[in-house]
């Protein structure tokens, strides 16, 4: 049977799509908010901070409510939520941040940290992300695609789903906790099965991957670009074809998130022997925040209903330090209070005990009446050395562009900023097995930056004097990636290099 029918058939309603639709997106905030305080009111984290007090004002007309959680409730980053809260719920403490005990938690080092980060995993927000994938798989009903593609499996590469158990708590990447607890129904279209997700090893999952390949009919695949285009090049070498729909003909389309699409695009389109869609995710390990609802439309609508509570932090120097840290004080906003083009930090607080937390992405709006967006960056993957306000997006968008004007494929890169004489430069790394001249790709980049950021433009003759660009292969940023544990399906490298990631960077590239 279909998919989009095996869902219907299994009572799954369109109420929740239909209803953020039909409701004003401050409403829809406003009782989510609501929900989450009555629900963690008597843990230890509502009990501190007086979550009845913030509840008695939803009573009220006018933004009181949201008045009161923001003068009692402090914005948290990870440090400060894992040391004051979420280490003792990590202990086993039940009723901490949220009700009960925990005992899921999703290992997240995103790109920039070292140590992984703990971030807790509820009953409630798996629920949570499974009823947003059902609204993004039913969106797929506004895309032209023929009814073969619905009999089609799925294929998700993520993260082991053999899990580490310390103590009385389970522990690994999202993905793979996700993929443990499928509803029983979505078990017949999901690949590659439950015995190769639970393969720690990635080489040898990919392998596994790679024979069983020609067994299936795949019309959609998950994963972060990189790695899903390590499998494809592995599929279509060991099969002996020319692209990957000799083997699936149903393919039509590819689900991301994590990074842009846009520097993998071009050599994507190599391994395809027809277009398919490419469809953007914004799935933390925090929560299921957005999903691309329409086709050819780069953008992505925020979920407002499914336990998930926004803050919106105007991402300018007024709130934060020139190292990405938030300033005390800075200022917040509620959805029905942001600009369109504006960028802003997300605060999250969510049905897994995150409570006003500084999940480190930025973001900006393109329709605030549709609450539609697009990811910009990291608030510390920007480069301001002097005024540049270079943005990860402006980044994609000038490899994008030259990638196109050369004919090359550039999956990855990376920038440092760093010391030029008494002022500064930005060192490219750039990861190709394409042939090019560092030279026309430096001036190239450099030229389209100027056309993309203003600011970028006027630092450029002042004290930005520089921009340096270092050709290399693609397997050293894998390389890299596996000298720090960080292979498979979950893990991207880093677009901007800062401090110690840095110097870690530099002295690798020595070897």
């Amino acid at each position: 049977m279909a998919i989009i029918g095996t869902l219907l058939k299994k009572g799954i309603k369109l109420r929740e799509s239909l209803q953020q639709q039909y409701t004003s997106p401050f409403d829809l905030q406003k009782e989510v908010l609501k929900e989450l305080l009555i629900t963690a009111g008597q843990t230890e984290f509502g009990k501190y901070y007086d979550f009845d007090k913030t509840l008695s004002q939803f009573r009220k007309e006018g933004k009181s409510f949201y008045q009161s959680y923001k003068a009692t409730v402090p914005i948290h980053d990870y440090n400060k939520i894992y040391k004051d809260w979420w280490q003792l719920t990590l202990k086993g403490a039940k009723n901490i941040c949220w009700p009960g005990r925990i005992k899921y938690f999703a290992l997240s080092s995103g790109t920039s940290e070292s140590a992984s980060k703990h971030i807790p995993v509820t009953k409630e927000m798996t629920k949570a992300i499974q009823r947003t994938s059902i609204r993004q798989i039913l969106s797929l009903s506004r895309y032209e695609l023929p009814s073969a593609f619905f009999e089609a499996g799925i294929l998700m590469i993520g993260g082991s789903t053999h899990l580490h158990k310390t103590g009385s708590v389970f522990e690994g990447d999202l993905s793979g906790i996700q993929a443990a607890r499928l509803p029983f129904w979505f078990q017949h279209f999901y690949k590659p099965g439950k015995k190769i997700a639970k393969s720690r090893n990635w080489d040898n999952k990919l392998n596994q991957i790679v024979r069983k390949a020609n067994d299936w009919d795949i019309g959609i695949i998950v994963g972060v670009p990189a790695w899903i285009q390590i499998l494809i090049e592995k599929i279509i070498a060991h099969h002996k074809i020319k692209h990957i729909h000799e083997i699936w003909p149903n393919l039509r389309v590819y689900v991301h998130g994590g990074v842009s699409m846009d520097p993998y695009r071009k050599s994507f389109e190599k391994l395809l022997g027809r277009p398919i869609y490419y469809i953007e995710t914004y799935l933390a390990s925090e929560g299921f925040i957005a999903y691309q609802a329409l086709p050819k439309q780069k953008t992505m609508r925020l979920v407002l209903n499914n336990g998930l509570f926004y803050e919106f932090v105007p991402f300018d120097d007024k709130n934060f330090l020139s190292s990405g840290e938030i300033k005390p004080n800075a200022e917040t906003l509620m959805i029905d209070e942001v600009e369109e083009g504006k960028e802003y930090a997300l605060l999250l607080s969510t049905c897994a005990g995150a409570w006003r937390y500084m999940i480190g992405d930025v973001i900006k709006f393109t329709s605030v009446e549709e609450s539609e967006i697009i990811i910009t960056g990291r608030t510390k993957h920007f480069l301001s050395l002097c005024g540049e306000h270079l943005s990860v997006d402006n980044m994609n968008k000038a490899v994008e562009l030259v990638s196109n004007e050369l004919n090359v494929s550039i999956p990855e890169f990376t920038v440092a900023g760093i010391p030029h004489g008494s002022l500064f430069a930005h060192h490219w790394y750039i990861g190709t097995d394409d042939k090019v001249d560092s030279k026309i790709l430096k001036d190239k980049i450099d030229a389209h930056l100027k056309e993309l950021n203003d600011d970028y433009a006027v630092e450029r003759s002042a004290a930005l004097k520089e921009v340096l660009v270092e050709v290399l292969p693609l397997k050293k940023f894998h390389e890299y990636l596996s000298s720090k544990g960080k292979v498979g399906g979950q893990n991207k490298f880093p677009r901007v290099m800062k401090n110690a990631q840095l110097e870690e960077w530099t002295e690798f590239l020595k070897r």
